[in-house]
């Protein structure tokens, strides 16, 4: 029998300044691991870990650099969302987003969830 792949939507609310964006990331990266196939998507001030430069200082240790983090999130196939209104509140278009990231509205993320995804939001 083939064991088909549980859906983990991780959400996250926080930007470069603050440790739950790096904690989201630590368990988006874990669910990874685990065998789910997981999908982040970031609202309000969370789409800032993603514009282009941002991250490279965010450092909460003993954990790995943020930047590293999502690099290994994208390379392992995760998918990344960024909300459409929070990016466009802050000015930013997809050329200030660093690769991988897709701007969506919440609706992709409510596909997952009715099919039975589990969230976590940081």
């Amino acid at each position: 029998m083939a064991t088909e792949s549980r859906d983990l939507v991780v959400v996250i609310t926080h930007g470069i300044d603050h440790e739950l964006s790096s904690a989201g990331m630590v368990i988006a990266l874990g669910g990874m691991t685990a065998g789910l196939k997981v999908s982040i998507f970031l609202t309000s001030s969370g789409v800032d870990i993603v514009r282009r430069g941002a991250s490279d200082t965010t450092h909460v240790k003993p954990l790995e650099p943020l930047a590293d983090m999502l690099r290994d999130f994208v390379a392992r196939g995760g998918t990344l969302w960024a909300c459409t209104p929070c990016v466009k509140s802050r000015g930013y278009a997809q050329e200030n987003l660093i690769e991988g990231v897709v701007i969506a509205g919440s609706s992709v993320m409510h596909e997952l969830i009715k099919r039975g995804a589990a969230t976590l939001s940081f």
